[in-house]
């Protein structure tokens, strides 16, 4: 009887090039560290002049620094990365700001809200949009956009720019996976529950009482940390993901699935 073949699933993303935006902290930075050690190629860009190249050289790859709300900024870091290793294979389109500014519609002024909006919602219209013109000239791709579980949930403790920005990209985000799944773009939003993460950190130090509140939602018990959310962001990169397009891709410790959690 012969042997099955090995696959090695360490290398999952051999040959791959991928352009992760907010690559420098957080979910970005562990999904480079991921990518990096499944053999991609993996391109950063941040707006952190310091933590940015620091970062890229902690994965052997490249830093180009980058205002994700600038189209020709943007524009720049995707063909730079298609210049430099000849493709776009993966774009994990993740930076994005929760301001204290931001929150209940109560208090929340409109320049606030129009600086999250810019940061989380326009950004990842801007990348997906460069990074389609890659990955449709190529004829595959993959591309996952960061939303959040607050894109299918409602909270009492609202950031509200925050929030409708998040489900923006979760309807963006589905619509492209429909659009583009015959021309072998898949297009998939990331939904992450709370992430122990600077931002996350700082939010709730400002307000434990917060932090609480949404702490005991959560039937794990925790909030997650970087590494796992790297590990779907992987997944969902990779060919084992191969018919996952368009989807609300829940990483959230049970949240959302959840009446009440274990005492």
């Amino acid at each position: 009887m012969s042997e099955l073949p090995r696959i090695d699933l360490t290398r999952r993303l051999a040959g791959r090039v991928a352009v992760i935006t907010g690559g420098a902290s957080g979910i970005g930075l562990a999904t480079a560290k991921r990518f990096a050690a499944e053999g991609a190629t993996v391109v950063i860009g941040d707006l952190d002049a310091t933590a940015g190249p620091a970062a890229a050289e902690l994965v052997g790859g490249r830093f180009v620094q980058v205002d994700v709300t600038d189209e020709a900024a943007v524009n720049h870091l995707f063909d730079e990365a298609a210049r430099v290793y000849g493709s776009v294979d993966i774009a994990f389109n993740n930076a994005g700001i929760s301001p204290p500014d931001d929150d209940s519609i109560e208090t929340t002024e409109l320049p606030a809200w129009q600086k999250v909006q810019d940061v989380n919602l326009r950004s990842v219209y801007l990348c997906s949009r460069a990074a389609l013109r890659h990955m449709v000239a190529q004829g595959r791709g993959s591309i996952i956009n960061t939303a959040s579980f607050v894109a299918v949930l409602g909270s009492a403790t609202s950031q509200i720019s925050y929030t409708a920005s998040k489900g923006g990209v979760l309807a963006m985000s589905r619509e492209l996976g429909v659009q583009f799944a015959r021309q072998g773009v898949r297009v998939n939003a990331l939904c992450p529950g709370p992430v122990n993460t600077p931002l996350l950190q700082e939010l709730f130090a400002k307000d434990p009482e917060r932090a609480q509140r949404r702490l005991v939602h959560i039937p794990v018990g925790r909030f997650a940390e970087p590494e796992e959310l790297a590990a779907a962001v992987a997944f969902l990169a990779s060919d084992d993901a191969s018919f996952i397009t368009g989807s609300t891709f829940l990483v959230d410790g049970g949240i959302s699935s959840a009446y009440v959690t274990p005492l």
